[in-house]
Protein backbone atom coordinates (compact mmCIF):
# COMPACT_ATOMS: atom_id res chain seq x y z
CA UNK A 1 0.00 0.00 0.00
CA UNK A 2 1.23 3.49 -0.82
CA UNK A 3 2.20 5.47 2.27
CA UNK A 4 2.68 9.17 2.78
CA UNK A 5 6.43 8.73 2.74
CA UNK A 6 6.36 6.88 -0.58
CA UNK A 7 4.77 9.75 -2.49
CA UNK A 8 6.63 12.51 -4.23
CA UNK A 9 5.60 15.83 -5.76
CA UNK A 10 4.35 15.80 -9.33
CA UNK A 11 7.00 16.05 -12.04
CA UNK A 12 7.84 19.66 -12.73
CA UNK A 13 6.01 20.88 -9.63
CA UNK A 14 8.05 22.18 -6.70
CA UNK A 15 7.34 20.42 -3.43
CA UNK A 16 6.44 23.70 -1.75
CA UNK A 17 3.57 24.25 -4.19
CA UNK A 18 2.00 20.80 -4.17
CA UNK A 19 -0.12 21.40 -1.09
CA UNK A 20 -2.36 24.13 -2.55
CA UNK A 21 -2.26 22.63 -6.06
CA UNK A 22 -5.60 20.92 -5.60
CA UNK A 23 -7.57 24.11 -4.85
CA UNK A 24 -8.06 25.19 -8.51
CA UNK A 25 -9.15 21.67 -9.47
CA UNK A 26 -11.53 21.70 -6.52
CA UNK A 27 -12.93 25.05 -7.67
CA UNK A 28 -13.84 23.54 -11.03
CA UNK A 29 -15.53 20.55 -9.38
CA UNK A 30 -17.37 22.87 -6.99
CA UNK A 31 -18.60 25.05 -9.87
CA UNK A 32 -19.84 22.03 -11.83
CA UNK A 33 -21.72 20.71 -8.79
CA UNK A 34 -23.24 24.17 -8.27
CA UNK A 35 -24.41 24.30 -11.88
CA UNK A 36 -25.76 20.77 -11.83
CA UNK A 37 -27.98 21.24 -8.78
CA UNK A 38 -28.96 24.93 -8.92
CA UNK A 39 -32.08 23.95 -10.85
CA UNK A 40 -33.44 21.69 -8.08
CA UNK A 41 -35.11 24.17 -5.68
CA UNK A 42 -36.54 26.06 -8.67
CA UNK A 43 -38.80 23.11 -9.55
CA UNK A 44 -41.56 24.71 -7.50
CA UNK A 45 -41.12 27.98 -9.42
CA UNK A 46 -41.43 26.27 -12.81
CA UNK A 47 -44.42 24.30 -11.59
CA UNK A 48 -46.10 27.54 -10.50
CA UNK A 49 -45.30 29.00 -13.93
CA UNK A 50 -47.55 26.41 -15.56
CA UNK A 51 -45.35 23.39 -16.22
CA UNK A 52 -46.89 20.04 -15.27
CA UNK A 53 -45.41 17.97 -12.46
CA UNK A 54 -44.24 15.37 -14.97
CA UNK A 55 -42.54 18.02 -17.16
CA UNK A 56 -40.81 19.54 -14.14
CA UNK A 57 -39.56 16.17 -12.90
CA UNK A 58 -38.52 15.23 -16.44
CA UNK A 59 -36.46 18.42 -16.67
CA UNK A 60 -34.87 17.56 -13.33
CA UNK A 61 -33.81 14.18 -14.69
CA UNK A 62 -33.02 15.41 -18.21
CA UNK A 63 -29.40 15.92 -17.42
CA UNK A 64 -29.03 12.20 -16.77
CA UNK A 65 -29.24 11.91 -20.56
CA UNK A 66 -26.03 13.90 -20.77
CA UNK A 67 -24.57 12.66 -17.52
CA UNK A 68 -24.50 8.90 -18.05
CA UNK A 69 -22.62 8.89 -21.40
CA UNK A 70 -20.43 11.70 -20.06
CA UNK A 71 -19.49 9.58 -17.06
CA UNK A 72 -18.75 6.54 -19.21
CA UNK A 73 -16.60 8.45 -21.72
CA UNK A 74 -14.91 11.33 -19.88
CA UNK A 75 -12.63 9.10 -17.81
CA UNK A 76 -11.24 7.48 -20.96
CA UNK A 77 -10.85 10.87 -22.63
CA UNK A 78 -8.87 12.10 -19.65
CA UNK A 79 -6.62 9.03 -19.89
CA UNK A 80 -5.84 10.06 -23.44
CA UNK A 81 -5.68 13.85 -23.25
CA UNK A 82 -5.03 14.48 -19.55
CA UNK A 83 -7.10 15.50 -16.52
CA UNK A 84 -6.65 19.26 -16.86
CA UNK A 85 -7.82 19.78 -20.48
CA UNK A 86 -10.87 17.56 -20.02
CA UNK A 87 -11.80 19.34 -16.76
CA UNK A 88 -11.32 22.69 -18.51
CA UNK A 89 -13.71 21.57 -21.27
CA UNK A 90 -16.20 20.38 -18.66
CA UNK A 91 -16.16 23.78 -16.98
CA UNK A 92 -16.84 25.46 -20.33
CA UNK A 93 -19.82 23.14 -20.82
CA UNK A 94 -21.07 24.03 -17.32
CA UNK A 95 -20.94 27.71 -18.22
CA UNK A 96 -22.83 27.14 -21.49
CA UNK A 97 -25.46 25.14 -19.62
CA UNK A 98 -26.30 28.13 -17.43
CA UNK A 99 -26.47 30.35 -20.50
CA UNK A 100 -29.16 28.07 -21.95
CA UNK A 101 -31.01 27.87 -18.63
CA UNK A 102 -31.02 31.66 -18.39
CA UNK A 103 -32.77 31.65 -21.79
CA UNK A 104 -35.46 29.38 -20.30
CA UNK A 105 -38.23 32.03 -20.46
CA UNK A 106 -38.04 31.66 -24.25
CA UNK A 107 -39.24 28.06 -24.09
CA UNK A 108 -38.86 24.68 -22.42
CA UNK A 109 -36.40 23.48 -25.09
CA UNK A 110 -33.79 25.94 -23.78
CA UNK A 111 -34.19 24.52 -20.27
CA UNK A 112 -33.91 20.94 -21.53
CA UNK A 113 -30.75 21.83 -23.47
CA UNK A 114 -29.26 23.48 -20.40
CA UNK A 115 -30.04 20.49 -18.24
CA UNK A 116 -28.45 18.16 -20.82
CA UNK A 117 -25.22 20.20 -20.82
CA UNK A 118 -25.32 20.39 -17.02
CA UNK A 119 -25.27 16.60 -16.99
CA UNK A 120 -22.17 16.46 -19.16
CA UNK A 121 -20.41 19.02 -16.94
CA UNK A 122 -21.25 17.18 -13.73
CA UNK A 123 -20.11 13.93 -15.34
CA UNK A 124 -16.70 15.41 -16.07
CA UNK A 125 -16.44 16.78 -12.52
CA UNK A 126 -17.32 13.42 -11.00
CA UNK A 127 -15.23 11.12 -13.18
CA UNK A 128 -12.29 13.37 -14.04
CA UNK A 129 -12.32 16.13 -11.44
CA UNK A 130 -12.64 13.70 -8.53
CA UNK A 131 -9.82 11.57 -9.90
CA UNK A 132 -7.66 14.66 -10.50
CA UNK A 133 -8.12 15.89 -6.93
CA UNK A 134 -7.29 12.44 -5.59
CA UNK A 135 -4.14 12.21 -7.70
CA UNK A 136 -3.05 15.69 -6.62
CA UNK A 137 -3.50 14.67 -2.99
CA UNK A 138 -1.63 11.39 -3.54
CA UNK A 139 1.28 13.36 -5.01
CA UNK A 140 1.52 15.47 -1.85
CA UNK A 141 3.95 13.83 0.60
CA UNK A 142 2.28 15.68 3.48
CA UNK A 143 -1.23 14.39 2.81
CA UNK A 144 -2.62 11.27 4.46
CA UNK A 145 -3.96 8.40 2.38
CA UNK A 146 -7.64 8.64 1.35
CA UNK A 147 -7.59 12.42 1.89
CA UNK A 148 -8.06 13.00 -1.83
CA UNK A 149 -11.18 10.84 -1.93
CA UNK A 150 -12.77 12.81 0.91
CA UNK A 151 -11.70 16.15 -0.59
CA UNK A 152 -13.23 15.29 -3.95
CA UNK A 153 -16.52 14.13 -2.42
CA UNK A 154 -16.64 17.21 -0.17
CA UNK A 155 -16.00 19.70 -3.00
CA UNK A 156 -18.68 18.14 -5.16
CA UNK A 157 -21.15 17.96 -2.28
CA UNK A 158 -20.54 21.59 -1.30
CA UNK A 159 -21.25 22.66 -4.87
CA UNK A 160 -24.39 20.52 -4.97
CA UNK A 161 -25.54 22.14 -1.70
CA UNK A 162 -24.50 25.78 -1.90
CA UNK A 163 -25.58 26.18 -5.54
CA UNK A 164 -29.26 25.41 -4.95
CA UNK A 165 -29.19 27.39 -1.72
CA UNK A 166 -28.07 30.55 -3.48
CA UNK A 167 -30.33 29.91 -6.48
CA UNK A 168 -33.37 29.40 -4.28
CA UNK A 169 -32.76 32.56 -2.25
CA UNK A 170 -32.27 34.65 -5.38
CA UNK A 171 -35.38 33.21 -7.02
CA UNK A 172 -37.51 33.76 -3.90
CA UNK A 173 -36.43 37.30 -3.07
CA UNK A 174 -34.35 38.63 -5.97
CA UNK A 175 -35.30 40.15 -9.33
CA UNK A 176 -35.56 38.08 -12.54
CA UNK A 177 -36.06 34.74 -10.69
CA UNK A 178 -35.74 32.66 -13.87
CA UNK A 179 -32.52 34.37 -14.96
CA UNK A 180 -30.51 35.80 -12.05
CA UNK A 181 -29.59 32.46 -10.38
CA UNK A 182 -27.97 31.28 -13.61
CA UNK A 183 -26.08 34.54 -14.13
CA UNK A 184 -24.40 34.03 -10.75
CA UNK A 185 -23.21 30.58 -11.81
CA UNK A 186 -21.93 31.94 -15.11
CA UNK A 187 -19.69 34.29 -13.14
CA UNK A 188 -18.51 31.45 -10.91
CA UNK A 189 -17.73 29.27 -13.94
CA UNK A 190 -15.65 32.06 -15.50
CA UNK A 191 -13.57 32.31 -12.32
CA UNK A 192 -13.15 28.51 -12.28
CA UNK A 193 -11.96 28.53 -15.88
CA UNK A 194 -9.18 30.89 -14.93
CA UNK A 195 -8.30 28.78 -11.88
CA UNK A 196 -8.30 25.33 -13.44
CA UNK A 197 -5.27 26.07 -15.61
CA UNK A 198 -3.21 26.57 -12.45
CA UNK A 199 -3.40 22.98 -11.20
CA UNK A 200 -0.66 20.68 -12.50
CA UNK A 201 -1.42 17.75 -14.75
CA UNK A 202 -1.28 14.44 -12.87
CA UNK A 203 -1.41 11.97 -15.74
CA UNK A 204 2.08 10.90 -16.76
CA UNK A 205 1.26 7.83 -18.88
CA UNK A 206 -1.49 8.33 -21.47
CA UNK A 207 -3.37 5.75 -23.51
CA UNK A 208 -3.66 6.00 -27.27
CA UNK A 209 -7.42 5.51 -27.40
CA UNK A 210 -10.58 5.69 -25.37
CA UNK A 211 -11.60 2.21 -24.26
CA UNK A 212 -15.20 1.29 -24.97
CA UNK A 213 -15.23 -1.72 -22.64
CA UNK A 214 -16.17 -1.37 -19.01
CA UNK A 215 -13.31 -1.46 -16.48
CA UNK A 216 -12.24 -4.92 -15.32
CA UNK A 217 -13.28 -4.14 -11.73
CA UNK A 218 -16.95 -3.99 -12.75
CA UNK A 219 -16.82 -7.77 -13.11
CA UNK A 220 -15.54 -8.24 -9.57
CA UNK A 221 -18.13 -9.97 -7.33
CA UNK A 222 -17.79 -7.26 -4.69
CA UNK A 223 -18.62 -4.56 -7.23
CA UNK A 224 -21.77 -6.40 -8.28
CA UNK A 225 -22.93 -7.41 -4.79
CA UNK A 226 -21.91 -4.48 -2.59
CA UNK A 227 -21.35 -1.39 -4.74
CA UNK A 228 -24.03 -1.99 -7.40
CA UNK A 229 -26.99 -2.45 -4.99
CA UNK A 230 -26.08 0.76 -3.13
CA UNK A 231 -24.96 3.15 -5.88
CA UNK A 232 -28.38 4.16 -7.34
CA UNK A 233 -29.54 5.20 -3.86
CA UNK A 234 -26.87 7.90 -3.65
CA UNK A 235 -28.93 10.28 -5.76
CA UNK A 236 -32.14 8.33 -5.39
CA UNK A 237 -32.15 9.55 -1.78
CA UNK A 238 -31.53 13.12 -2.96
CA UNK A 239 -34.30 12.87 -5.54
CA UNK A 240 -36.80 11.96 -2.84
CA UNK A 241 -35.47 14.57 -0.42
CA UNK A 242 -35.55 17.69 -2.54
CA UNK A 243 -37.56 16.83 -5.66
CA UNK A 244 -40.49 14.77 -4.43
CA UNK A 245 -41.08 15.93 -0.83
CA UNK A 246 -41.33 19.70 -1.53
CA UNK A 247 -44.00 19.12 -4.17
CA UNK A 248 -46.01 16.84 -1.86
CA UNK A 249 -46.35 19.56 0.79
CA UNK A 250 -46.39 22.56 -1.57
CA UNK A 251 -49.99 23.49 -0.79
CA UNK A 252 -49.10 23.61 2.93
CA UNK A 253 -46.21 26.03 2.42
CA UNK A 254 -48.08 28.56 0.28
CA UNK A 255 -46.04 31.57 -0.86
CA UNK A 256 -43.02 30.13 0.96
CA UNK A 257 -42.95 27.05 -1.25
CA UNK A 258 -39.76 28.08 -3.08
CA UNK A 259 -37.98 29.00 0.17
CA UNK A 260 -39.10 25.71 1.72
CA UNK A 261 -37.85 23.75 -1.29
CA UNK A 262 -34.51 25.54 -0.95
CA UNK A 263 -34.43 24.71 2.77
CA UNK A 264 -34.95 21.01 2.12
CA UNK A 265 -32.23 20.98 -0.53
CA UNK A 266 -29.71 22.78 1.67
CA UNK A 267 -30.53 20.67 4.74
CA UNK A 268 -30.23 17.41 2.80
CA UNK A 269 -26.91 18.32 1.21
CA UNK A 270 -25.69 19.94 4.43
CA UNK A 271 -26.36 16.70 6.30
CA UNK A 272 -24.46 14.87 3.56
CA UNK A 273 -21.47 17.19 3.97
CA UNK A 274 -21.47 16.95 7.75
CA UNK A 275 -21.57 13.17 7.89
CA UNK A 276 -18.77 12.47 5.41
CA UNK A 277 -15.85 12.65 7.90
CA UNK A 278 -17.73 10.22 10.14
CA UNK A 279 -18.43 7.94 7.19
CA UNK A 280 -14.70 7.69 6.58
CA UNK A 281 -14.13 6.57 10.17
CA UNK A 282 -16.83 3.91 9.89
CA UNK A 283 -15.27 2.44 6.73
CA UNK A 284 -13.37 -0.84 7.05
CA UNK A 285 -11.40 -2.71 4.38
CA UNK A 286 -12.58 -6.02 5.87
CA UNK A 287 -16.33 -5.38 5.55
CA UNK A 288 -18.96 -3.16 3.93
CA UNK A 289 -19.85 -1.71 7.31
CA UNK A 290 -19.97 1.89 6.09
CA UNK A 291 -22.05 1.09 3.00
CA UNK A 292 -24.41 -0.95 5.13
CA UNK A 293 -24.73 1.90 7.62
CA UNK A 294 -25.63 4.32 4.83
CA UNK A 295 -28.21 1.95 3.38
CA UNK A 296 -29.81 1.46 6.79
CA UNK A 297 -30.09 5.22 7.28
CA UNK A 298 -31.57 5.45 3.77
CA UNK A 299 -34.32 2.98 4.67
CA UNK A 300 -35.20 5.02 7.76
CA UNK A 301 -35.39 8.17 5.64
CA UNK A 302 -37.67 6.50 3.10
CA UNK A 303 -40.01 5.29 5.83
CA UNK A 304 -40.17 8.86 7.16
CA UNK A 305 -40.95 10.01 3.62
CA UNK A 306 -43.94 7.67 3.53
CA UNK A 307 -45.29 9.29 6.69
CA UNK A 308 -44.55 12.77 5.32
CA UNK A 309 -46.51 11.97 2.14
CA UNK A 310 -49.40 10.44 4.07
CA UNK A 311 -49.64 13.32 6.56
CA UNK A 312 -48.62 16.02 4.05
CA UNK A 313 -46.48 17.41 6.87
CA UNK A 314 -43.69 19.92 6.07
CA UNK A 315 -42.01 19.12 9.40
CA UNK A 316 -41.87 15.36 8.82
CA UNK A 317 -40.70 16.05 5.27
CA UNK A 318 -37.88 18.22 6.62
CA UNK A 319 -36.80 15.47 9.01
CA UNK A 320 -36.93 12.91 6.21
CA UNK A 321 -34.81 15.15 3.98
CA UNK A 322 -32.12 15.43 6.67
CA UNK A 323 -32.04 11.65 7.18
CA UNK A 324 -31.94 11.01 3.42
CA UNK A 325 -29.15 13.57 3.03
CA UNK A 326 -27.21 11.81 5.76
CA UNK A 327 -27.62 8.53 3.87
CA UNK A 328 -26.34 10.23 0.70
CA UNK A 329 -23.19 11.43 2.47
CA UNK A 330 -22.39 8.03 3.96
CA UNK A 331 -23.03 5.99 0.82
CA UNK A 332 -21.20 8.28 -1.61
CA UNK A 333 -17.98 8.25 0.44
CA UNK A 334 -18.08 4.61 1.51
CA UNK A 335 -18.90 3.49 -2.03
CA UNK A 336 -15.95 5.44 -3.44
CA UNK A 337 -13.61 3.90 -0.86
CA UNK A 338 -14.89 0.41 -1.71
CA UNK A 339 -14.43 1.21 -5.39
CA UNK A 340 -10.87 2.45 -5.05
CA UNK A 341 -9.82 -0.72 -3.26
CA UNK A 342 -10.96 -2.66 -6.34
CA UNK A 343 -9.67 -0.33 -9.06
CA UNK A 344 -6.49 -0.72 -11.08
CA UNK A 345 -4.51 2.54 -11.29
CA UNK A 346 -5.12 2.90 -15.04
CA UNK A 347 -8.89 2.45 -14.63
CA UNK A 348 -9.65 4.66 -11.65
CA UNK A 349 -11.13 7.56 -13.67
CA UNK A 350 -13.26 5.26 -15.83
CA UNK A 351 -14.41 3.19 -12.86
CA UNK A 352 -15.36 6.35 -10.97
CA UNK A 353 -17.41 7.35 -14.01
CA UNK A 354 -19.24 4.03 -14.01
CA UNK A 355 -19.91 4.40 -10.29
CA UNK A 356 -21.45 7.82 -10.63
CA UNK A 357 -23.43 6.74 -13.70
CA UNK A 358 -25.04 4.08 -11.55
CA UNK A 359 -25.56 6.64 -8.79
CA UNK A 360 -27.39 9.04 -11.05
CA UNK A 361 -29.82 6.41 -12.24
CA UNK A 362 -31.50 7.13 -8.92
CA UNK A 363 -32.16 10.70 -10.00
CA UNK A 364 -34.71 9.35 -12.47
CA UNK A 365 -36.81 8.21 -9.51
CA UNK A 366 -38.90 11.43 -9.27
CA UNK A 367 -39.87 11.15 -12.95
CA UNK A 368 -40.76 7.48 -12.52
CA UNK A 369 -42.96 8.15 -9.50
CA UNK A 370 -44.63 11.11 -11.22
CA UNK A 371 -45.51 8.81 -14.14
CA UNK A 372 -46.91 6.18 -11.76
CA UNK A 373 -48.83 8.65 -9.62
CA UNK A 374 -52.00 7.96 -11.61
CA UNK A 375 -51.79 4.29 -10.62
CA UNK A 376 -51.15 4.78 -6.90
CA UNK A 377 -50.62 7.68 -4.51
CA UNK A 378 -47.23 8.84 -3.33
CA UNK A 379 -47.52 7.17 0.12
CA UNK A 380 -47.94 3.78 -1.58
CA UNK A 381 -45.25 4.47 -4.18
CA UNK A 382 -42.73 5.61 -1.57
CA UNK A 383 -43.53 2.53 0.53
CA UNK A 384 -42.67 0.37 -2.49
CA UNK A 385 -39.43 2.32 -2.94
CA UNK A 386 -38.60 1.68 0.73
CA UNK A 387 -39.14 -2.07 0.26
CA UNK A 388 -36.76 -2.09 -2.72
CA UNK A 389 -34.15 -0.24 -0.63
CA UNK A 390 -34.54 -2.73 2.21
CA UNK A 391 -33.98 -5.59 -0.24
CA UNK A 392 -30.80 -3.91 -1.49
CA UNK A 393 -29.62 -3.44 2.09
CA UNK A 394 -30.07 -7.16 2.76
CA UNK A 395 -27.97 -7.98 -0.32
CA UNK A 396 -25.15 -5.72 0.90
CA UNK A 397 -25.39 -7.22 4.39
CA UNK A 398 -25.13 -10.77 3.07
CA UNK A 399 -21.95 -10.01 1.10
CA UNK A 400 -20.42 -7.49 3.50
CA UNK A 401 -17.38 -9.63 4.35
CA UNK A 402 -17.21 -11.64 1.13
CA UNK A 403 -15.15 -11.24 -2.03
CA UNK A 404 -12.68 -8.79 -0.48
CA UNK A 405 -10.07 -7.39 -2.91
CA UNK A 406 -7.27 -9.44 -1.33
CA UNK A 407 -9.25 -12.68 -1.57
Amino acid sequence: MTTTADRAPLPGTPETTTRPAWFPAAAAVFAAGWGGNQFTPLLVMYHAAGYSAFTVDALLGAYVVGLVPGLLLSGGLSNRYGRRPVMFAGTVVSLLASVLLALGPLGVAWIAGGRFLSGIAVAVAMAVGSTWIKELADADPYTAADTGTRRAALCLTLGLGIGPGVAGVLAQWGPWPMVLPYLVHIGLALVSLAAVTRSPETLTVRTDSVRAALPVATRHPRFRRVILPAAPWIFGSCGVAYAILPQLVQHRTGSWALAYSTLLTVCAIGAGVGIQPIAKRVDRATSARAVLTGMTVLCVGLVLSVFAAAQESPWIALGAAVVLGTAYGIVVVSGLLELQRLARPDEIAELTGVYYALAYIGFLLPSLLAALNGVAGYPVLLACVALVAIAGTLVVSRHSRRHLPQD
